[in-house]
């Protein structure tokens, strides 16, 4: 007797909402979980890298992480609200990155369909940023961004002028990444944990490149348009880059859920934020 294996693209866990009060908290306690995660992948490097999520409630604004909290100690009440001009206007209240706002903002307004975008100083990253060329398709997970990330070659030393902001989101454009050349990675999203599984999945590929790269007594294969095209429509879609991050937040979690609120929601409609 023989049996038949069928496979069918993965249902999403991606949950909807009718109130954006009980959206802001999810979003908050999945945005604190990414930071967990990035943690424990070791990309967290002294007061560098930034996630943020726009805010469902007001989606003119966004929540960020506050300068100088260690991604492994980040809880979603750590997270601070700007408006469009860099006014700390809820939240935790604190100070943030200025080269983080700038650099979000702009994607923010840049792009309505980006909810939430993140940038870290991975190592891999770093490295093969300096070549200041995209990826090539040589493996699977190298297809989920397959004409979807661009370059940014004109390095300009910290982002804290408005052109060097602008830049990085033309060389993003409609893609789902970019590689800041001499700098690292920064990747995007519907949902922070499709931005979040996806700087994880980028930092390995490009681990991957190099690794590849170093090998020049041997011919690399790189994968057909056709194919990377075909695994891209496959794997690339916004449901299934956020149900691959839901074993990560499960674990998170499972590892220590002080991150999560407790009993009450502070950001909430009796709150002023």
């Amino acid at each position: 007797m023989s049996s038949t294996i069928t496979t069918t693209q993965q249902d999403s866990s991606k949950p909807t909402f009718t109130d954006p009060y009980q959206e802001r908290k999810h979003l908050l306690e999945h945005t604190a979980a990414a930071f967990r995660f990035f943690e424990r992948h070791g990309y967290n490097e002294g007061v560098s890298g930034h996630i943020s999520v726009r805010d469902p409630v007001d989606p003119s604004t966004f929540w960020i992480n506050p300068l100088g909290k260690h991604f492994a100690m980040m809880k979603a009440s750590d997270m601070v609200q700007v408006d469009e001009d860099g006014n700390v206007i809820g939240g935790n209240k604190h100070v943030v990155n200025a080269a983080g706002f700038k650099i979000h903002s702009v994607i923010h307004k840049a792009r309505p369909d980006v909810n939430a975008a993140c940038h870290a100083h991975s190592i891999y990253g770093k490295a093969y940023s300096c070549f200041g060329k995209p990826l090539q398709m040589l493996s699977q997970d190298s297809c989920l961004f397959y004409n979807a990330h661009g370059v940014y070659k004109d390095f300009g030393g910290v982002v804290l002028e408005q052109k060097e902001s602008n830049q990085i989101a033309q060389a993003l454009g409609n893609g789902k990444a970019v590689i800041l050349q001499n700098h690292g990675n920064l990747t995007t999203g519907s949902t922070v944990d499709e931005a979040a599984i996806l700087f994880f999945i980028m930092e390995r590929t490009s681990q991957a490149q190099l690794l590849a790269d170093s090998c020049t007594n041997n011919t690399k294969r790189p994968i057909s348009d056709k194919a990377a095209k075909f695994t891209f429509d496959a794997l690339a879609d916004s449901d299934s880059l956020y149900s691959e991050f839901q074993p990560e937040y499960d674990y998170e979690v499972y590892r220590n859920d002080d991150f999560l609120f407790k009993d009450n929601f502070p950001f909430g409609p009796d709150s002023q934020n």
